[in-house]
Formats: C-alpha cells, sequence, structure tokens
C-alpha cells in the first residue's frame, strides 16, 4: 500500500470529519492508524482544529443529541462514552446540561412503559427490579427511575408488605 503524504492525509482527514462529527481522539486514531509520526499527526490536528473540521464543543452536543434520541441512552451512560473519548469533563457537563428535563423524563417513562411489556417477572416486585436494572444498564439515573416506576404504579414497599 502506498505511503500518504502529510496533504494527502490532511485532506482524507478533512473529509472524514466532514462526513460526520468527530471528536479529536477519534481523528487522531485514524491518522496513527495510517502510519503518521506523532510531530506530523499533531500538526494535522491542529490544523483541522483551526479550520473548525474539529470542534469538541459541536462533537460533545451532536454526542448528546443522537445517543439521548436514537440509542435511549441515559445522562451517565452518554457521559461515561464521552469521558471515553477524552473529551473533557467541563464540556461534558455543558454539553449535558443542555437535555431538556420534561423531554428526557418522558422518554424514560415510555421506555420503561414498552420494557414492560416484553418483561416476565415472577410478581409485580420482580418485575420492578427487572426494570429498575434495566434502565439503570441504559445509563438514567436511579432517582429518576425510581420515580418513573413509582408514577407507574409500581411501589416496592406496597409489594413487600402484600407478600407478609
Amino acid at each position: 500500500m502506498k505511503q500518504l503524504t502529510e496533504a494527502e492525509m490532511l485532506h482524507k482527514a478533512a473529509a472524514y470529519c466532514s462526513a460526520a462529527e468527530r471528536c479529536r481522539q477519534e481523528v487522531e486514531k485514524k491518522i496513527v492508524a495510517a502510519g503518521f509520526p506523532p510531530d506530523v499527526t499533531e500538526r494535522i490536528l491542529e490544523r483541522l482544529v483551526r479550520e473548525k473540521f474539529i470542534d469538541e464543543v459541536r462533537f460533545c452536543r451532536s454526542f448528546v443529541h443522537d445517543k439521548l434520541r436514537f440509542n435511549k441512552w441515559g445522562r451517565i451512560r452518554i457521559g461515561y462514552e464521552l469521558r471515553m473519548k477524552r473529551i473533557p469533563n467541563p464540556l461534558i457537563a455543558d454539553a449535558l446540561d443542555e437535555i431538556d428535563e420534561e423531554l428526557y423524563l418522558h422518554m424514560l417513562q415510555t421506555l420503561l412503559k414498552d420494557k414492560k411489556k416484553t418483561v416476565r417477572g415472577k410478581d409485580n416486585r420482580d418485575t420492578f427490579y427487572k426494570l429498575l436494572r434495566y434502565a439503570a444498564g441504559r445509563g438514567f439515573e436511579n432517582e429518576l427511575i425510581l420515580k418513573c416506576l413509582h408514577q407507574s404504579g409500581y411501589d416496592e414497599e406496597a409489594d413487600r408488605e402484600d407478600m407478609d
């Protein structure tokens, strides 16, 4: 395979960034995988940032929006994934703060309602815990999950009293 020049790699990286929103780490991986040394990689990345092909704030907002809308992930999972992409914590916090609370809560309620149709629990309490684990696994906060489950008529304490 032919080795690319720095200019060709810059062009390819710019095209890669133009196709979808990318973070610095994703682009860096591609450049390093193409066999470029750290100094060249850094020059290419700096140019892409300077020319706004890479914008971590824009990437962060886009990532949060997409994962929330399409993957139905909660704040915890989204924040974790962004940290794995080496996005600075203040940028993550700002992007997560932009989530519309009403929309977020409605999405969680819908997610739990849809999952309830497929969950088979021995009793109400078992179903309650399965739904709780499901939503927690998607990265939603425990307090919100409990709030939604209680609003849906699940009350783990009442179920325990019924069993006594």
